[in-house]
């Protein structure tokens, strides 16, 4: 190795320079100047509009290419004069709208009210002794259906035979006792004629007379009372039907006209159903009473389902309540199934009268418009037309029209929220139209070409 290799080369310090790094911090930053600005803020605004033309070219194409592809398979399949056809055909115009429908027809219509009751016995009686004493007897069962005059308790009778025989004994007395006066009289009374007696002593057994006779019509009423009493020593049910839960046993004493009574029997077969009508039904019910018409009466059960019993309507309330503007009705129900129970709840449905032979459709058929109730009405030709009409009663699944239709007419009754005036329909049975099957043969055509 030569000297010379270990000289530095010209130009070489033995001092290192600074870092890049520290001569950039130390370095002023430089600032941006007001047309810099204004460039960027212009540059930013046309790179947003250019992304915006863009997204909406790109949507537009999207539609374009998909509404054109169809009518461009269809130009494809039949070439020329054949791509015409197939683009006027019913490929290229809106298909008809499938619509449910059914004929104006002729049926007995019901005009009925309904109303919320609730069942009421004909008869709730409390048994109440009429005599005290003492139960010897209970002769019904909790529960039972029990007969007008049917013994339900005895009572100790003996007390009252014993008052009886007195009544009966004092009977016989005073009635010896007026047939010795009427003997007495007859003899004053000849004595009389004879002029042997006083005419003072003749009135007198004369009056005697009459006092004993007033004297037995009293002890026949003693005699009568006793033997109303002994038989009020039997307790019987003065009305027919079910004996609830009693409130006495063997050997209490009960008081004459205690308020608990032995029992309460509730009257069933008939029953009867309270329920409260809107006012202006009632000139309706009453026109059928006047006219002596029976208004038949059903009782459903809480779903309006289930039938419970069906009877008759009985009468309305002599005023409406002003709270409510209702007024109270009655019907009367056989319940010969026990199907009506007091207290409970039913549904009440009177049939005021029946309209006959009323042109009726579905409601599903009728619509309302700004000019009132309508109906879409199907033409021969497969069209549509709307049909204003006048409806009255309605039932569950028919409508009464007074006005607009007569007996045959089609109408719609399902898809008609999507029709116009003129509009074709086509019905669920019909068979595809022959212009799209043409239009598959040419695609198939042009395809194998």
């Amino acid at each position: 190795m030569h000297e010379d290799d270990l000289t530095p080369p010209a130009g070489y310090s033995a001092v290192p320079p600074e870092p890049a790094s520290e001569q950039w911090v130390h370095a002023e930053p430089r600032r941006f100047g007001g047309r810099a600005k204004l460039l960027s803020w212009i540059g930013a605004i046309v790179g947003l509009l250019l992304l915006v033309l863009l997204a909406v070219y790109l949507s537009h194409n999207a539609a374009s290419s998909s509404g054109g592809g169809q009518g461009g398979g269809r130009h494809r399949g039949g070439g020329g004069g054949g791509g015409g056809r197939g683009g006027g055909g019913p490929g290229g115009a809106a298909q008809p709208t499938t619509v449910g429908t059914a004929k104006a027809a002729t049926a007995d219509l019901p005009i009925t009210a309904e109303a919320l009751g609730t069942v009421t016995p004909a008869a709730t009686v409390t048994v109440i002794p009429q005599v005290s004493g003492t139960i010897t007897q209970i002769l019904f069962r909790e529960g039972q259906l029990v007969h007008k005059g049917q013994t339900v308790a005895i009572i100790d009778p003996r007390p009252y035979h014993a008052l009886l025989l007195q009544a009966q004994g004092a009977l016989i007395r005073d009635k010896a006792q007026l047939e010795n006066a009427r003997i007495l009289l007859g003899r004053d009374q000849t004595l009389l004629k004879q002029d042997s007696i006083a005419r003072q002593d003749v009135d007198t057994q004369a009056a005697l007379v009459h006092q004993l006779e007033g004297t037995i019509v009293v002890d026949q009423g003693a005699v009568q009372t006793a033997q109303i009493n002994v038989g009020f020593t039997n307790i019987v049910s003065p009305v027919a039907g079910r004996i609830g839960l009693r409130v006495v046993d063997i050997g209490n004493y009960i008081a004459a006209g205690t308020t608990t009574g032995v029992a309460v029997v509730t009257t069933l077969q008939p029953i009867d159903v309270e329920f409260a009508i809107p006012q202006q039904q009632a000139p309706a019910i009453q026109k059928r009473v006047a006219q002596g018409a029976n208004i038949p009466a059903i009782a459903l059960d809480s779903t309006r389902t289930t039938t419970l019993d069906t009877g008759r309507f009985s009468t309305l309330n002599n005023q409406v309540d002003p709270t409510t503007g209702t007024i109270k009705g009655k019907a009367r129900f056989g319940n010969g199934n026990f199907q009506l129970f007091p207290s409970q709840f039913v549904n009440v449905r009177l049939t005021i009268d029946t309209v006959a032979n009323a042109v009726t459709v579905s409601p599903s058929a009728v619509r309302s418009g700004p000019d009132g109730s309508f109906v879409w009405l199907l033409k021969p030709d497969r069209s549509v037309t709307e049909r204003k009409v006048k409806t009255g009663v309605q039932t569950a699944d028919k409508v009464q029209i007074t006005d607009g239709l007569a007996v045959g007419d089609t109408v719609i009754t399902d898809g008609g929220d999507r029709l116009t005036e003129g509009a074709k329909v086509s019905l669920p049975g019909d068979k595809p139209a022959a212009g799209g099957k043409g239009g598959g043969r040419h695609r198939r055509s042009g395809g194998a070409g």
